[in-house]
Order: structure tokens, then sequence, then C-alpha cells
């Protein structure tokens, strides 16, 4: 790293930018300047990827639902409560058209648990083996931030628009697995994008603007649904897709590329030329810029992984990615079983999936309004104990009565689950979003995507055990609602291992972590 007491200013102007700047941090936030409505529009196209990664990560909620039936012949043992399995074909009927979900077109009714599981498993296994694949290459020299976004969001809405012409489940999971693989890091690479575009003090609120898309996305999903409730299962594939494709057309002539990955690639000019599109000032002039370097990039760019290889290099490295991992796995496993569970509480799907939607709403509005408020270790780990303990009574319910009040009022067993599972959910919102910003925080600029693709690797390693303890949670709550908050909450007490990150500055290379964790550690033993 160039000597702060040597190097030049970097930018000449009105302001005090005249200065010495001294890192790449400094530099950022001096050309930059106040946050505008350039950078908001950019950040939001960055950003919108989210709806359409919320889309392709729930559509299996609805396509994938079991349908309702109905007796027709009730002269028969046919009844409301009976096993439509043991019933003659003849005596029931669905009460859609049966090409409105996948279990009814292809009389998956009856099949195992693992059986309609599958397409979803073979999503989120897409999705982790996308990402172990994909990981770094938005790090390294070969892509960057936007090119693999811009790859992952093509890839993502053509599985799914083949995956409309699907003619049976095995071919039906192929598809759905290809569309896992490219989704893996659609949400890492635009929350990444968006947030090194601007300076540090809107850095959480730009973070959580993709969180927001996330939830129009999802929120628009059970209204698509439902106005197709009466077509195939085909047509909401078609209607989340499609749209993508002229997305990714004004996304390649209008996003801007980090700057901080260009600098640290060496792509100096394309840098200057970035800064000088989104800068706030009218008119600066670049006279030097200071040889801020990342050791490890000069042996990356021939390795694909070698940015993990620089990650598992520093002990405190792997100190922080082990335990934010961890805590991803029991966040992803709820985030993403709570939705597939919801068939099981007896109330309407779209109303269920609506109100999970809504959750995600106040859970990315508080955390928008609060990120610079609370501390991100005592925020992830109360969210994760909350759910973890509404989710555990979710299971309770199960198995409980309606619940009379004065012999006057009857409490529904069923309200008070979807109570519970609403706020378990809107907890595990909460958690995630924190806990994506949190990494964001906990990692510098030459190994962030990165780490941040390993830990939605852990978020969706979470989320493919999820279908299996949901299909078998139909007979047994505690086999889905149970295991989810028991895991939630464990895997919350291992932010105890990582450093509070609120108002610190983020560093740009593994020499300039690994300094401020010296100095951090000193000054503890100081105090001590």
């Amino acid at each position: 790293m160039a000597d702060p007491g040597t190097t030049d200013p970097l930018l000449s102007g009105e302001t005090p930018a005249n200065a010495p700047a001294s890192s790449l941090e400094e530099i950022i936030e001096r050309s930059i300047g106040d946050f505008g409505w350039a950078q908001l529009l950019r950040a939001s196209l960055v950003s919108l990827a989210w709806a359409f990664d919320a889309q392709q990560t729930f559509i299996s909620v609805v396509t994938d639902a079991n349908p309702t039936w109905h007796c027709i012949d009730h002269h028969s043992s046919c009844n409301s409560a009976s096993d439509m399995c043991q019933l003659p074909r003849g005596s029931w009927a669905w009460d859609m058209p049966t090409e409105a979900s996948i279990v009814s077109d292809w009389s998956l009714e009856c099949a195992s648990s693992v059986i309609r599981g599958l397409p979803a498993s073979c999503f989120f296994l897409g999705c982790l083996v996308g990402g172990l694949v994909l990981a770094t290459l938005a790090d390294s020299s070969s892509l960057g931030r936007k090119n693999m976004l811009l790859l992952s969001c093509l890839i993502m809405s053509l599985a799914g628009i083949f995956t409309a012409a699907s003619t049976n489940i095995w071919m039906y999971s192929a598809l759905r697995f290809i569309g896992g693989f490219g989704r893996a890091t659609v949400g890492t690479c635009a929350l990444v994008l968006s947030t090194e575009l601007v300076g540090k003090r809107r850095r959480g609120q730009v973070g959580i603007l993709s969180f927001l898309f996330f939830t129009f996305g999802f929120l628009s999903l059970p209204a698509i649904a439902y106005l197709n409730r009466g077509s195939s299962w085909r047509s909401i594939y078609l209607w989340t897709c499609i749209p993508t494709i002229p997305y990714c057309v004004l996304f390649h002539f209008f996003a801007r590329e980090s700057p901080r990955w260009l600098f640290l690639q060496g792509h100096k000019e394309k840098f200057m030329a970035t800064i000088k599109s989104i800068a706030s000032h009218s008119s600066f002039t670049l006279r030097h810029v200071p040889e801020i370097v990342c050791v490890e990039h000069d042996s990356s760019n021939g390795d694909l992984f070698s940015a993990i290889k620089i990650l598992l290099d520093k002990k405190w490295a792997i100190r922080r990615l082990s335990a934010v991992m961890v805590v991803g796995f029991g966040v992803g496993m709820v985030y993403y079983g709570m939705p597939l569970g919801l068939g099981s509480l007896g109330f309407s799907l779209y109303l269920n999936v609506t109100l999970n939607a809504l959750s995600e709403l106040p859970a990315s509005l508080a955390t928008f309004f609060l990120i610079g408020k609370i501390n991100r270790k005592g925020s992830v780990f109360g969210f994760c104990i909350l759910s973890g303990v509404c989710s555990v009574m979710c299971c309770v319910l199960m198995n409980m009565p309606s619940m009379s009040i004065e012999s006057r009022w009857i409490i529904s067993t069923g309200s008070l689950q979807i109570g519970a599972e609403t706020v378990s959910f809107f907890s595990v919102c909460t958690a995630f979003n924190v806990l994506l910003i949190y990494t964001l925080e906990l990692f510098p600029t030459c190994v962030r995507n990165s780490a941040m693709s390993m830990v939605r690797q852990a978020i969706v390693l979470g989320g493919v055990f999820s279908p299996v303890l949901v299909a078998a949670g139909r007979r047994n709550g505690v086999l889905s609602y149970g295991v989810f908050g028991v895991t939630i909450a464990f895997c919350g007490l291992f932010v105890a291992f990582l450093p509070e990150t609120k108002d610190s500055s983020i560093c740009d290379t593994m020499d300039e972590e690994e300094h401020k964790v010296l100095q951090t550690e000193t000054s503890d033993c100081g105090n001590c």
C-alpha cells in the first residue's frame, strides 16, 4: 500500500478534495459525494434483479402446491376427512382445473414426499452448485459484478421459460436445477454491486433497497397466481420469466460496473470513467491514483478460486466466515421452509403466501430505517431467537384444540398458527436482511463477493433440507416447524464469534482488514 503521506491528491475542485486521498474508500467518498437521484436510479436498476430472484425462489409454492379436492360420489365412503389415495378415482375431483398445479397435472397426489419435494430440492441444489462454481467469478478478472449479474439473470429467466414446456416431473426437476444454478449469484452480485456504487453513509440503505425489491417480487407472486388461478401453472412461469429479458437489455446499457472492482483489477481508465459518470461533482480531474493494490490480487487472475484461498489463509477470516455461514444455514432453513409449509396451516394458500410476502415489507422497512442505529450482532441474535420461539409455537399449536374464553369467544388454533408463523417469518426476514449487510461489512472488497457467495451458499444449503422437512411435517409438525425453530435458535448463537461492524468503514484489501483487526485486539487488551 502506498504511504498516505506521499500520496498525491486524487481530486481537485471546489471542495476539500484537494487534500491527499489515502485510501480507495476516501476516493469513493469524495468523488461520489451526496446521494442524488442519478445514484438512486442506478442502484434501483441493479437492485431490481432481486424481484425476479424472489419470483423464481418461491414460485414452487404456488405451482407445486397440493390442490384442494371434493367428493362427487357421496354414496361411497368419500368425505372431507378421507385419504384421497384410498378412494376410487371416480369418487372425487379437483376443485381447480387439473393443469393448475403440477401435482394434479401429472397425478402426483399419491406420490412419495421425496418425489413431490424433488423440484424444490433440485432448485436449491442448483443454487448450491451454481454458487460453488460461480462464487468467485464476480471477484476475479473473468467477468466482474455487472457481467456476472447479467449472465445469471439470463440463465435464470431462460431456464424458467423452458420449464414451462416440461412434460413430466423429471424434466421439470432438471430445468428447476438449471434455473437454480443461474439464480445462485443474482442476489449476491446485485447487492454487492449496488452498495459499491455509493458511499459509506448510504451503503446500508441501498442494501435494504435490494430487499424491498425482493419483497415486491415475492408479493407479486400470489397476485400473478391468483389472476391465473384458472389457467395452467405454465403461464405463471411465463409471466415471471419473460419480463426478465427486457430488464437484461436495460441493465446492459445503463448499469455501471463497480468502481472498487475496476480499481483493484487494475482497470484505472475504466475506473476513472465510472467514477466520473456517477460523481455528484460537475467536474473534477484525476491527478494521481494512489497505488492501493490488493496484494493477493496478482495471484488470483489465473485461479478461479483464489479469493476463497485468500480467505482461508487468514485465521480471522476463517473465524468470521465459519460463524456467519453457520448463522446463514439456520436462517436459510427457516426462510425458505416457512413459505413451503403454508399449505399445512389450513388457510387459503393465496392468503398465506400474501401474508408471508407482506411480512417481508415491514422487515425491509424496519431494517432500512434502523440499520444505521442497531448493532449487527445483537439484532441478528435477537431475531433468530424470536423466529425460533414462534416456529416452535406453530408446532405446539398444530396439536392443540380450539380454546374458549368466557364461553363466548373461540380462538381458532389455525389463526394462532398463522399468527405465530407470520411473526416467525418476519423475524427471519429481518435476520436475513441484517445478516447480508453484516457480511458486506465483515470482509474487504477484494474478497467481498466471494465471502457473500459462501454465506448465501450456507443459506441455500439450509433451504435444500426444507422441502423434505415440510413434506414430512404434513403429518408431524415437529419434523418441520419444530426442527426449524431449534435450528435457527442454535445457529443464532454463533454471532458471538463475530466482531461488531456498526459505524465502521469497509476495507478494500486483506492487509487493511488485518491491520484493523490487530488494532481492535490491541485496544481490547489495553482496556483489559
